[in-house]
C-alpha cells in the first residue's frame, strides 16, 4: 500500500522569509507560493530531487497552521506525505483495522492536484500523515 515520502511539511509563521533562506542560504529550488483556500494555507515546495519539503504558511482565518503556529510560534514540522496507488482502497483498509481519517474521510484535492487524505496524528505515534494517490 505504502510508496515513496512525497514530502515533509514545514509549518513557517512567515512563508517569504521561510522561502528565501532556502533559495538563498541553502542553495534550494523553491517553487512560486500557491493559495490552496480549501486546505486555509499557502505553500512552497523546495525541490530535493528524490522528495519535496512543503512550507506551509496561513491563508485566511481559521487556517490549520494558524493554530499549529500558536502553539508552535517558530515553526516546526507539520506532517508527512507518503504516496499510494489508490487513496480510496488505502483508506478503506485502514478504516477496517481502526485508523481514523480526519474530516468526513473523503478525499479532497492536494498541493499537487492530486487527492489526498490525512490520518489522525494518534494512529502514527504523534505524527499527522497524509496520503496521496499518485
Amino acid at each position: 500500500m505504502l510508496g515513496r515520502l512525497n514530502h515533509v511539511a514545514i509549518a513557517v509563521p512567515d512563508l517569504g522569509i521561510a522561502a528565501a533562506r532556502y533559495a538563498e542560504t541553502l542553495g534550494a529550488t523553491v517553487s512560486e507560493a500557491v493559495d490552496l483556500p480549501e486546505h486555509g494555507v499557502q505553500v512552497v515546495f523546495v525541490d530535493l530531487g528524490n522528495a519535496k519539503v512543503e512550507l506551509l504558511g496561513v491563508l485566511g482565518e481559521g487556517s490549520p497552521i494558524e493554530a499549529f503556529l500558536a502553539r508552535h510560534p517558530a515553526g516546526g514540522m507539520h506532517h508527512v506525505c507518503y504516496e499510494v496507488a489508490d487513496l480510496a482502497a488505502a483508506r478503506d483498509r485502514l478504516v477496517r483495522s481502526g485508523a481514523r481519517v480526519l474530516g468526513s474521510g473523503e478525499q479532497k484535492i492536494g498541493a499537487h492536484g492530486k487527492p489526498v487524505l490525512f490520518l489522525h496524528p494518534a494512529e502514527m505515534f504523534g505524527t499527522l500523515v497524509e496520503l496521496e494517490e499518485v
